[in-house]
This record gives structure tokens, sequence and C-alpha cells, in this order.
């Protein structure tokens, strides 16, 4: 028997046809949330990675000056890699969702079609095969029932006969009429029996086929069918899992790498890298002379004064407010005079005029910031400027490396096209090799130039000793002290102040005496018309053109007063007359400031 055969398959639930259709029903729903479910994971992954880029795409460096700085530490490269690897690391949160989508939802979908589509097909057999032994169990019926209803007329038409026939009033005609329909009926009932046991035999058939090979048969492809689909549904979580583990080695590498970047950070390497950033070149300040205020002091003449007016003219001490070195607090501060009401103060401000040659000065120190200097660089201090001189020399140097590399190749493509015709015309490389060459030439004149001005530099760059010696001789020249008259703010080209007082505000101070109610320190806070006080003298080395707004052209050999020392922007403010002042280079003066003023510090 085929039940037999089958084992313990779906044929023996051949009465339970409406609830294996619930089943398998059941099953194609659960495939259907199953694919829901890793849709649903897929898309938490993409979520996940393009998260994950945008950090990493917020957190790096713009391109600008400053990420070229940042570059220069350990920590700032090291955080960089951090961001290039967790890039990585969200691509491969990617390749987990593009693979959940190609193996497996875009597999279960196809899946899920063929599967209802074979289902549909495996229950509409059954139905149509449970529609037809009912058809048949129907005509058994029927056949059933003809069968009766003759045999019962059988017996009332014998019964009729036997009557006829033994009632002696019934004519002979009557007698027979009866027993003919008696005859008949016997007949048909006989008929009816021999389609009824035919057609039971063929339903017995029927029956046994439909229980036995058709429905067995059916079920088995249905169970065939709910196997295959829990196969595929157990091969799915296996991928399901392999999608993650696949990805794990390149994650491993991600993760190295960022701990590695974490290892190769380097405090001292940054430290030193401070240094070399913000190393100006410059030597430390002189010692600052000690000043009794014990007895009265007069300014002395000094071999390098510009005004005779200034001989002789006795200071009041009790100002002096030297300019310190970086770093180092001021706490001797010099006695202070008695201030008028600062109502008084205010309304001699809004009457005042602004200059505007200030309002220029700081404009020019804004461009110098903003990197809108010269090409050159020589608004730099020294050592600034000679790292981007040959920053830029080596720049130039690799561009220049990158044309060769492309004329060289050019020349091997031309010599191929000599050799072999038929691969290209050899005339075609000229014009780009004539460019490159152009381009070669001009890149090398700017190595010239920027290397010129590099040696100018380096020439220019004092030593530790020349600095030494030039201080002592300056030291001889003014050893005499100097007392400041009040202390002032005043702007430089990168924005700072400074508070300082010369001999040239002194001397128009004795000439012009001020009433003594008048406060000396705040009213140069607020007067703008006041003119900005001498702090020493310099001697121009070179020839200098100021064609920027904010500069003063000056001829070698010139004398001129210093009114603003350099604030390590590579400019020294210098005063030619009272109406005519403007900024040049330091690097092309050799300033000699006041003792008071700066320890008689030299500057070159």
């Amino acid at each position: 028997m085929v039940e037999e055969r089958m084992g313990d398959c779906w044929s023996h639930t051949k009465d339970q046809f409406d609830n294996l259709e619930k089943h398998t029903q059941w099953g194609i729903e659960f495939v259907e949330k199953y694919t829901k479910f890793v849709k649903e994971r897929s898309e938490i992954e993409t979520n996940y990675a393009k998260q994950i880029r945008n950090l990493s795409k917020k957190y790096q460096p713009k391109k600008n000056s400053r990420e070229e700085e940042e570059s220069k530490y350990t920590f700032c490269r090291a955080f960089l890699t951090t961001l290039n690897e967790l890039n990585d690391y969200a691509g491969q949160h990617e390749v987990i969702a593009e693979n959940l989508t190609s193996q497996i939802i875009l597999e279960l979908s196809r899946y899920l079609q063929d599967l209802k589509t074979e289902r549909k097909s495996h229950f509409h057999d059954g139905r149509k095969a449970q529609q037809h032994i009912e058809s048949s169990w129907k005509q058994l019926e029927a056949c059933k029932r003809r069968f009766e209803r003759d045999c019962k007329e059988a017996d009332r038409a014998q019964q009729y006969f036997e009557k006829m026939d033994a009632d002696i009033n019934v004519t002979k005609a009557d007698v027979e009429k009866a027993r003919q329909q008696a005859q008949m009926r016997h007949q048909m009932a006989a008929d009816s029996k021999g389609e009824y046991s035919s057609y039971l035999q063929k339903f017995n058939q029927e029956q046994n086929d439909h229980y036995f090979t058709i429905i067995p048969t059916i079920f088995q492809k249905l169970q065939d069918m709910e196997e295959r689909r829990i196969e595929r549904i157990g091969l799915c979580m296996k991928t399901f899992a392999d999608v993650d583990r696949q990805v794990l080695p390149i994650v491993g590498k991600c993760l190295d790498g960022m701990t590695k970047a974490a290892e190769s950070i380097e405090p001292k390497t940054d430290s030193k890298q401070v240094v070399e950033s913000y190393k100006s070149g410059f030597e430390p300040p002189g010692d600052v002379e000690f000043e009794d205020y014990g007895q009265a002091m007069k300014r002395a003449a000094s071999e390098t004064s510009l005004s005779n007016t200034r001989e002789g003219k006795e200071k009041p001490p009790g100002k002096t407010k030297p300019k310190l070195w970086p770093f180092i607090k001021n706490k001797n501060k010099s006695p202070k005079q008695h201030k008028e009401p600062l109502s008084h103060r205010l309304n001699d401000f809004m009457a005042s005029k602004p200059k505007m040659h200030c309002l220029r000065s700081l404009r020019r120190g804004l461009s110098l910031k903003l990197g809108s200097g010269p090409e050159d660089f020589s608004h730099l201090p020294p050592e600034q400027r000679r790292k981007k001189l040959q920053g830029k020399i080596d720049e130039l140097n690799k561009d220049i490396q990158k044309e060769m590399d492309q004329r060289d190749a050019l020349t091997k493509m031309k010599d191929v096209y000599v050799k072999n015709p038929q691969m290209g015309d050899p005339a075609s490389v000229d014009p780009r090799l004539s460019e490159i060459a152009q381009t070669i030439e001009k890149l090398q004149s700017e190595v010239q130039k920027f290397e010129g001005w590099l040696a100018e530099v380096e020439e220019r760059m004092p030593s530790k000793s020349d600095t030494h010696r030039r201080s002592g001789i300056y030291e001889t020249q003014n050893n005499t002290t100097v007392s400041n008259n009040c202390a002032q703010d005043r702007e430089s080209p990168d924005g700072s102040y400074t508070e300082e007082q010369t001999s040239e505000t002194q001397v128009k101070a004795n000439t012009h005496p001020i009433p003594t109610t008048t406060t000396p320190e705040f009213d140069d806070e607020f007067d703008d018309e006041e003119t900005l006080p001498t702090i020493g003298t310099c001697k121009a080395l070179y020839p200098f053109e100021g064609h920027n707004e904010g500069t003063i052209s000056v001829a070698e050999g010139e004398l001129l007063y210093v009114i603003e020392e350099d604030k390590g922007d590579g400019w020294t403010r210098v005063r030619r007359n009272e109406d005519e002042e403007g900024y040049v280079p330091t690097s092309y003066v050799e300033v000699f400031l006041e003792t008071n003023a700066k320890g008689a510090m030299t500057y070159i």
C-alpha cells in the first residue's frame, strides 16, 4: 500500500485537508515575517553606516592653512587616521546591508512567489480530487436510490399481478396486463441493480485511488514543499550570521588601525614641533638696567639722536614703565599721578576726532593675518620666513619632478611611436612636450627667485655673538637711564598693543606744558589726536619701496624715528617727520631702542 510505503508522511492526515491548508499558509506568513525582519536589519545597518560616515566627514579637517599646521602634530595625524578607519568601518556596515539584501531579502522574495504558486497548484489538485470523489459519491447515492425505488415498484407490481390473477371477477386481459407490468418492473429493478453494482465498484475504485494514491501524492508534494521552506529558512538564518562574520576581519583591521594610530602619538615630538612652529629667530632681550630714583636724572645726548631740541631736557623721575619680555609680569609699577574725574575725561574723548591712520593700521594687521602678505614672506619673523621659503622651494621642486616625470613618459611614448608608426603619430606628442618644457623653465625660475630670498634671509639672520656685540656697543652709547612721562596703548600691524613713552613726547611736553590738573595716563588713552611717541631710532640697511597701504618708503642709510617695535610679525613702525609715518620690514633696518624702553636691545 502507498500509505505503508510513505511511512510517517502527511498521507496519515488525509482527513485533515483544511488544517494542512492553514498550516502551509502560516508557513508562508512566517517567511514573509522573516523577510521583513532582515529588511529592517538591513535598513538599520544602512542608517548606522550613513551616520558614521557623516560623523567622520564632520570632523575631517577643513581645506585651509590650518590643516597644514595640524598635520604636523602626531595626535592630529592619529585622529585623522581614526576618522579614516571609522569611515572604512562604516563601509563594512554598508557591505552587511548589501549582502543581507542580495543574499537573503531578494532570494526570499523570489522564493515566496514560487512557494505561493506551488502551494496554490497542490491545493488546487487536492480540491479537484475532493470534488471528484464527492461527485462520484453523489452519483452512487443516486444509483442506489433509483435501484431501491425500482425494487419497491417491482414488488408492488408483482403483488398487484398476484391479486389480479387470484380475482375471478377480473378479465383475462387485465390479468395479462398486470403480469406484463410486473415483468417490466422486475426488469427495471434488475437493470438498476446492475447499474448500481457497476457504479459501486467504480466508486470504490475511485475512492481507493483518492485516499491511497491521489491525496497522499498531493500531500507528499505539500510535505516536500514545506520541508524545502523550512530548509530555506535555516539557510537564510545561517547566511544572516555569515554576513556579519565575513566582515569581522576587515572590522578588526579597522580597529587595529585605530589602535596603531593611538600608539603612534609622541608627546615629545609634538612639543618640539610647537617650538619649531613658533620660533621667531629673535634674540632674547638684554638685562633691564637699574633705575635709581634717588637722584634727578637728565637725558644724555645720543649719537643717533635726530633732534637737538632734546639736549639738556630734564626728565621727571618715577614714570618709567619698561617693555618686558613675554610672559613676565611687571610687578614694580611706576607711581601714578592724580587723575581727574572720569566724566571730564569722557567729555574730552567725545569731543576729539579719531585718527584714520589707526584704522588703516588695524586693517593692515588684519590683512596680514588673513594671509595676504607679500610673496617673499617679508612680513614674517626671520625664522618663520626661512621656513616658509624653504617649504615653498620644496613644493616647487616636487612640481618640477612631477613635470619631468611626465616629460620622460611622453618621451618614451614618442620613441615607441617612432619605432611603431601604426601605434600613433610622434608629432602629436611635441606640443605637450613643449608645454611641459615651458612649465619646467617657469618653475625653475621661481625656485631661483625663492632661493635668492632664502639666501638673503640666512645672511641677515644674526648669530648670538653678533647680537651680544651690538647690544654692548649700544649700551655704551646709551648708558643714561631715562624715565617715561606716561604710558599709552598703541597698536601694531597685527593688532597687538604696547604701553611705552619716549623722549619725543617728553620734548613736546616740556615745550607745551599741560595743566597740572590733567592726568597724562587717562588723557592719552582717549585723545587720538596725540602724536605717537618715539621709542628709539633706526638706520635703513637697504632701500625699501612702500607700495602697500600703511608702509613707508625709505632710502639706504636713512635715519628714522621708531614709534612702534616689531611685535613678531616682521614689521616696525617708523616716522620720518610729524606728518609721514608707516611700517617697514624689520629685517631692512637696524633698530636702536631707548635704554629705558628695552634695556639696550638691538634688532637687525
